[in-house]
């Protein structure tokens, strides 16, 4: 089992928004039973609480399930737990390579990294910007990418 966790700030925009198409693309490629994917943020402010409204009503528009999608932190667990940690900015990542310090083996990258024709590299945070329809773009785009990434790298079919 292949384990895929997002990560943004507080987990109710961009890191439940990449969990939700990320999990379109696994199910609509039949990898259910081969990739799992989970979201949590580096921050515990909201905690327990579901996505922002902005990030439910793009996903629901673009009728991508929103079931189960509940912010929590990111916990030293994860990191012996996922198999890539992919954050959706240079904070994030840089805030979860501190938290692995000595967990060397941790794969830890920005979603963009995987779209790299893109002139962008961070998933802005629509939660200040408030343009949720620029983040599911650049989302997708990464999540597009990085699923195939994991299919070829794993071997899945």
């Amino acid at each position: 089992m292949v384990k895929v966790l997002f990560v943004c700030l507080g987990n109710i925009c961009r890191s439940p928004m990449a969990e939700a198409i990320f999990r379109k693309f696994v199910k609509d490629k039949g990898l259910e039973q081969q990739i799992e994917v989970d979201s949590a943020g580096t921050g515990n402010w909201h905690e327990g609480k579901p996505p922002h409204e902005g990030t439910l009503r793009i996903l629901t528009d673009n009728q991508i399930d929103v079931t189960g999608l509940t912010a929590r932190q990111v916990i030293e667990e994860d990191l012996n737990q996922f198999d890539y940690i992919i954050g959706m900015d240079a904070e994030n990542v840089g805030n979860l390579r501190r938290m692995a310090g000595h967990h060397r083996d941790v794969r830890i990258e920005r979603l963009l990294d995987y779209v790299p024709h893109l002139s962008v590299e961070n998933v802005p945070d629509p939660y200040y910007t408030g343009d949720f329809d620029e983040v599911y773009g650049l989302v997708t785009a990464g999540c597009k990418q990085l699923v195939e990434e994991i299919i070829k790298e794993h071997k899945l079919s």
